[in-house]
C-alpha cells in the first residue's frame, strides 16, 4: 500500500522507483531595491545612472534631484507626484548590519528635541516612524510637518526613504510610492566607506528625462 524506500550504497535514503523527488522552494525576492549585483545591466531597460543610486521610469512620478548648490553634490532623490513625494538617501553600511534598528531611535530622539514626535508603525518594509514635528511655513505661519520614514537594509548599504504629503496617511496611496522605492539599483562600491556615510551621486552629463 505504501512505498518503500531502499538504502543506498553510502548507507543513506533513496526514493523507491516511481516516487518524485520534492524540489526545492525557490527563495523569495529580497522586499528591497536591489543591489547592484544582482542587476543585468545590459538589459535593455532604461537607466539613469547617479553613481550610487540607478533610476529607471515609474509611471505617475517625476523624478527631482536635490542638489547642495556650493558643492554641486546630488544629496537626495525625490519621486513627487501630485499628492505627496518620496525623497530617498542611500549610505554606506557596515556587512550584516542591521543600521535602521540603530537609526531609529536617534529620528525619534531628534524629533522630541525639536518639539515634535515619532511613533513607530508597520508598514511593508516592517517598522515605519510618523513623525510630526512643529514648523514655519514661507510666510511664517506654524505648521505640523508630518512625514513617514521607511528604513531598508540591503548587502553593506541603507537606504531612507521619506514620505511627504497624503501618503503620510493615506495607506491607500502608499503602494505606489513603495514600488517607486523598489524601482532603484544601489551601487555601494568596492571601496572603504564608513557605515552612515552618504553614497556619492552626482549627474551624469548625459542625462535625460524618464
Amino acid at each position: 500500500m505504501f512505498n518503500k524506500r531502499k538504502k543506498s550504497v553510502a548507507g543513506g535514503e533513496s526514493a523507491a522507483p516511481g516516487a518524485v523527488e520534492a524540489t526545492p522552494a525557490a527563495q523569495p525576492a529580497p522586499l528591497r531595491p536591489l543591489d547592484i549585483s544582482e542587476v543585468d545591466l545590459e538589459d535593455g531597460a532604461p537607466r539613469v545612472d547617479l553613481g550610487g543610486i540607478l533610476l529607471t521610469h515609474v509611471e505617475g512620478f517625476e523624478i527631482r534631484m536635490q542638489v547642495d548648490e556650493a558643492s554641486g553634490q546630488v544629496q537626495s532623490v525625490i519621486f513627487a507626484a501630485e499628492e505627496g513625494a518620496l525623497e530617498v538617501r542611500a549610505f554606506a553600511a557596515s556587512r550584516g548590519g542591521d543600521m535602521w534598528d540603530e537609526i531609529r531611535p536617534q529620528i525619534a530622539a531628534d524629533a522630541a528635541q525639536r518639539g515634535g514626535t515619532a511613533t513607530e508603525a508597520a508598514g511593508r518594509f516592517g517598522a515605519e516612524l510618523v513623525c510630526r514635528v512643529p514648523g514655519q511655513l514661507p510666510d511664517g505661519s506654524e505648521v505640523l510637518q508630518e512625514t513617514r520614514i521607511v528604513g531598508v537594509d540591503g548587502p553593506r548599504w541603507f537606504v531612507r526613504g521619506t514620505l511627504i504629503g497624503a501618503p503620510v496617511r493615506d495607506d491607500s496611496l502608499r503602494p505606489a510610492y513603495d514600488e517607486a522605492l523598489l524601482s532603484m539599483v544601489v551601487r555601494r562600491g568596492a571601496g572603504a566607506m564608513a557605515p552612515g556615510d552618504p553614497l556619492p551621486l552626482s549627474v551624469p552629463n548625459d542625462a535625460r528625462r524618464i
